[in-house]
């Protein structure tokens, strides 16, 4: 026996009304596709910051930001200092440029004596920070030199006690990095070179600023969004970025019954030299354009990261994070 029951009686009207919410989104959705701006690049500063394409231009190593056509954005003009950091001494590595010189600059603006580590052949773009940190008030020394050498690590930190007295904030950012097609590519030589400037040297670094950082003090690692997805192209690079998120940890946990605290920021694409002494001219206009956000980041998007782990009044109980700053979702 069935006893079937009238479609029409048991719910009436239901296709209708979903045909017109149906109606109703498709109309929304039109509007929203004719009201998108062209560029779809995200902007959510205080300013707009450069879009895609960036300039076609290809940088001898290791890239100075004085022979850019367009200079990255270091002042950050919408940041203003508070005495975050007065009081205090930071060491960069890598400080002459990209982002090693915006944090140069906000950390002096946040009240910090700074030392500057970078590359002979990078005095230009030294001489420049430098300028930059005094005129926020703050003393820069500069200690040219290698971190894959253990005596210079050991003597630039010296060096940075030595001038300012003693040492609470060390910031390893020091990197080398060049695209590869092929892991064949990637010699023994160029494999040691990344390694040892990217991990090694980030190891020494530490190892000798250890014995001067009191409680309240910390190290700042930086990493990348390599070292969390990995880059198909940059297998050496990614890499070292992986071992370096992993060091940040294993220190952390080591140095935390001191009072010392480690960190590592994870950004995204960000215009720095390191990236037009990477690609070519043709790839350098693209760059960044895959994020979410469509662009790449300015170091002055980055650099505020580095003053809130490093600041004991924002970041006292924080340590072992790797904070992402990727431009798009769900970067970990």
């Amino acid at each position: 026996m069935t006893s079937d029951i009238d479609p029409l009686r048991a719910a009436p009207g239901v296709a209708d009304e979903h045909r017109k919410v149906q109606s109703e989104q498709e109309a929304n959705d039109r509007a929203q596709s004719a009201s998108e701006p062209n560029s779809g690049a995200t902007q959510a500063g205080h300013r707009a910051e450069p879009e895609n394409p960036m300039p076609s231009q290809h940088l001898d190593k290791p890239g100075l930001e004085a022979d850019m056509d367009l200079k990255p954005r270091f002042m950050a003009s919408g940041y203003l200092g508070s005495g975050k950091l007065d009081g205090m001494v930071a060491l960069i590595t890598g400080g002459d440029s990209g982002i090693g010189r915006a944090v140069a600059v906000l950390f002096a603006r946040e009240g910090a004596e700074v030392a500057i580590v970078y590359l002979h052949e990078e005095q230009v773009d030294a001489e420049e920070t430098r300028r930059r940190v005094q005129g926020e008030g703050k003393h820069c020394v500069l200690i040219p030199g290698d971190v894959r050498d253990p005596a210079f690590c050991n003597q630039a930190v010296k060096d940075t006690v030595d001038a300012f007295g003693k040492l609470d904030i060390l910031v390893n950012n020091a990197a080398f990095q060049l695209h590869a097609a092929s892991i064949e590519d990637i010699t023994d030589e160029r494999l040691d070179l990344t390694l040892r400037t990217n991990v090694v040297g980030y190891f020494q670094m530490a190892r000798a600023a250890v014995p001067h950082l009191q409680s309240g003090g910390s190290i700042l690692n930086t990493g990348s969004v390599t070292g969390l997805e990995g880059a198909s192209q940059l297998l050496d690079y990614s890499t070292t970025k992986g071992a370096i998120h992993a060091f940040t940890k294993s220190l952390a946990s080591n140095l935390i019954s001191k009072g010392i605290r480690v960190n590592a920021v994870a950004p995204g694409p960000v215009w720095t030299p390191l990236n037009p002494a990477d690609r070519s001219a043709e790839d350098v206009a693209d760059f960044g354009s895959h994020t979410d956000m469509k662009r790449p980041a300015q170091p002055e998007e980055i650099a505020p990261a580095y003053v809130f782990l490093a600041a004991p009044s924002c970041a006292s109980y924080i340590t072992g994070v790797v904070l992402p700053i990727t431009g798009s979702v769900g970067a970990i």
